[in-house]
């Protein structure tokens, strides 16, 4: 075809510009004759503000009969052979010429990494009996893919690590084509939340960013390090071999975190705890996978080493979920009881005071385990309004039983506070408010604290022990021996029993180990003028020998399980209780 010459399908008057009044390619009659050149189609999409061209297939063959400046410009190629445009999209175009469609819309992406191009394409004819037709048009989308793109970087980045964030993290794993060969590694700094409150925020960002950089130290080229929350990161790792990949990763991580940190002047040790989740396991999207490697840090930190998830991980969960809820409208609709164990004088096996023990029986009847319902309030803050009410509770029964006694009575109520309820309330003016309500002396209730309950807040933590010991109140440490026991805590703070944990009196008398390590705990304190509970008395024998020993009381299934209300004060009234 002649460059200058008519273009059949082409017709129909000009208007004062020498534009075809028709554009673009309006419907003609075959017989019509052609009188609008090629000049003049491309002086048409010239007034396109966007790269355009017209293109025909002839005898299977594709010809770019006319096109506009910024077409040219573009690159896309002006001869059909040597188009990009053609070799890329050229089955497409023929795909559309040889349908019933008249408009066609698609993103094509155009050039590599380093000099890539984003287009909304648009392949539309004006009249579908000219089927061989089609005008083409593209508009660049690349300023605004970029813009998109780097938005969403920030937000899937964290800002203080560099690292990707949970977001990412999550985005990553979605694109994982085999996920049956791949395992997500969680990984809890232990204890950081206390470094961040004594030393504050700025050491605990530089401690962030140097764990950040030693794990990545401890990775494969093509494993990827994302914090996804506050002191907890995510591992995106390939299984090339075997699942122990995962478990050597793990180590590695524990081997590198090992050697202290030295920030603003201090040597800080940094422990962590690892959970590992397996692509192959997982059915669910990603936010599952990294939320079942999160499950399996819960038990790490009781075991001390990476776990694996399991299934009953879940499942336990979900049950705990459901517990706080129903824990939750317990103690709104005042569900719960309190039971009470006597402790005895060892040596006359009068009874001086019952611990307050929790009990929860629900709406269909079920007796739920303190250990399980306790361990949910505690995770859930709901050990705060429970604290609360046990302490109210247990003044209120002190008030029966002094209403109900024929003499004063002069019995104790031992009540637990647990590390969460130190933390999170204000112990004493609770304490004092009860006292005010009930006219009750401070001297009638024992508070019993852990030594773990101590270390999250040591300074803390001593003065509310102090405010406590200032309304008249006996302060006992519970479960001692088992926890992070320190002389320099007993030595400051106003405690004035230690109770001995049941593990060293269950079975002490057939063992020396335990023998020993009990006369070595009542030493310690008789050396600090502090009296003795053995917990986990169940014999008469283990009882003298205790008293022998020069312990102070005992509590335990010899002297009685936890009783109701009425059964524990009808001991009181036996004649066993102190005057």
């Amino acid at each position: 075809m002649d460059e200058k010459g008519p273009i059949q399908g082409f017709s129909g008057p000009l208007n004062e510009r020498g534009v075809s009044e028709g554009m673009p390619l309006p419907a003609l009659d075959e017989t019509a004759k052609p009188i609008v050149t090629r000049d003049l189609v491309t002086r048409g999409l010239e007034l396109v503000p966007i790269p355009a061209v017209h293109v025909m297939l002839n005898a299977g063959q594709f010809d770019l009969f006319a096109m506009n400046r910024a077409y040219r410009l573009a690159g896309f190629g002006v001869v059909a052979e040597r188009s990009r445009m053609i070799t890329e999209l050229g089955d497409r175009i023929r795909t559309f010429l040889g349908s019933e469609q008249t408009r066609s819309d698609f993103d094509w992406v155009l050039g590599d990494e380093t000099d890539r191009r984003h287009y909304r394409v648009t392949i539309a004819r004006s009249d579908p009996k000219f089927r061989e037709r089609c005008t083409i048009s593209f508009i660049d989308l690349t300023s605004q893919v970029q813009t998109e793109r780097s938005l969403r970087r920030e937000m899937t980045t964290d800002s203080l690590t560099g690292l990707l964030n949970r977001d990412g993290f999550a985005d990553l794993i979605e694109g994982i084509e085999d996920h049956a060969s791949s395992a997500v590694l969680a990984i809890d700094l232990d204890r950081f939340g206390r470094l961040n409150s004594c030393l504050g925020s700025s050491a605990g960002d530089e401690l962030l960013i140097t764990v950040a950089r030693r794990i990545k130290g401890a990775l494969r080229a093509r494993d990827t390090l994302a914090r996804i929350g506050g002191d907890q990161f995510g591992i995106l790792m390939s299984i090339d071999k075997d699942r122990e990949e995962a478990q050597a990763l793990a180590e590695r991580i524990h081997r590198t975190l090992t050697t202290p940190f030295r920030l603003t002047g201090y040597e800080i040790s940094v422990e962590c705890s690892v959970g590992i989740a397996y692509g192959a396991d997982e059915s669910g999207d990603s936010a599952e996978l990294v939320r079942h490697a999160q499950f399996a840090v819960k038990r790490a930190k009781v075991s001390g080493r990476a776990e694996l998830y399991q299934f009953q991980d879940f499942a336990i969960a979900r049950a705990q979920f459901g517990m706080e809820t129903e824990l939750r409208r317990a103690i709104d609709n005042g569900e719960l009881r309190l039971a009470y164990q006597p402790i005895c004088d060892l040596s006359s096996g009068r009874v001086v005071s019952f611990e307050a023990l929790a009990r929860w029986t629900d709406r269909d009847g079920r007796e739920h385990s303190p250990t399980n319902f306790i361990a949910v309030a505690e995770e859930s803050g709901l050990i705060v309004p429970l604290g609360r009410w046990a302490i109210e509770e247990a003044a209120r029964t002190l008030v029966r039983w002094d209403a109900a006694a024929l003499t004063p009575c002069k019995i104790r109520m031992a009540v637990n506070l647990s590390a969460i309820q130190l933390q999170r309330d204000a112990i004493a003016p609770v304490l004092q408010a009860v006292l005010d309500s009930s006219g009750l002396s401070g001297d009638r209730f024992t508070l019993e604290l852990t030594e773990s309950a101590i270390v999250t807040d040591p300074d803390g933590i001593a003065d509310t022990m102090h405010a406590l010991k200032a309304l008249g109140t006996t302060l006992a440490m519970d479960d001692f021996g088992t926890g992070y026991s320190n002389l320099a805590y007993l030595q400051k703070l106003p405690i004035d029993i230690l109770k001995i944990d049941r593990s060293f009196v269950t079975g002490m008398l057939a063992d020396r180990d335990k023998v020993s390590i009990v006369r070595a705990i009542l030493s310690l304190a008789q050396a600090l003028g502090m009296r003795t509970t053995a917990e986990g008395v169940e014999t008469h024998e283990l009882a003298q020998t205790l008293a022998a020993l020069g312990c102070t009381y005992g509590q335990g299934y010899f002297y009685a399980r936890p009783l109701e209300a009425d059964a524990a004060y009808a001991m009181v009234q036996s004649g066993s209780a102190p005057s």
